[in-house]
């Protein structure tokens, strides 16, 4: 499959079950944590679980603007030929247009729940309210467009938390200006 067509795929199958509840971070790196579920291609009837976390990064001065980093999404995996400038190329065409952060992806555990994706579903739902999880977000999406649905998971973060950056990013530009202005 090619880019246009697990982008596709992601788009229109990936459901963001729970979203992460505590907003990202303004000023600092953010660790977004995530449980993405997929219908098993290997043993139908069960669900892969693949439990991970994408660090955001804040900007830094030497990144050029609007080109972002991936790490860890591994596009290369299955499809050959496919690298992280690709994905930059293919998202810029389409006009999305991510902030020039680090998005570094590492799975920490791929495991097997032994039934149908809605009964997986149900499960993390409820371990995540019994934990008291704010953190960590559950997804449900195709098991050969994992990486597109990661990162439509965390660009809805991003969107949802944009007011409150603006907010955040005047504030702290006033309080700076305030105190210019005294000394």
């Amino acid at each position: 499959m090619d880019f246009e067509e697990l982008w596709n795929k992601a788009l229109k199958n990936t459901e963001i079950v729970r979203t992460r509840v505590q907003a990202l971070m303004t000023f600092s790196e953010t660790r977004v944590p995530y449980i993405l579920l997929s219908e098993s291609s290997i043993n139908l009837g069960d669900t892969v679980v693949r439990k991970g976390e994408v660090i955001v990064e804040k900007p830094t001065l030497f990144l050029p603007p609007n080109i972002p980093q991936f790490q860890g999404f591994n596009f290369e995996e299955k499809n050959p030929g496919f690298n992280e400038d690709s994905l930059i190329n293919f998202l810029f065409v389409r006009g999305i247009n991510l902030p020039s952060l680090k998005y570094s992806n590492s799975t920490h555990s791929l495991d097997i729940f032994e039934d149908k994706l809605s009964k997986a579903i149900s499960h993390y739902q409820e371990l995540l309210i019994k934990q008291e999880n704010v953190h960590t977000g559950l997804i449900a999406a195709p098991e050969d467009c994992w990486q597109f649905s990661i990162l439509i998971f965390i660009c809805s973060q991003i969107l949802r938390n944009a007011n409150m950056d603006i907010k955040k990013l005047l504030e702290t530009y006033r309080k700076k200006d305030k105190n210019d202005q005294r000394s």
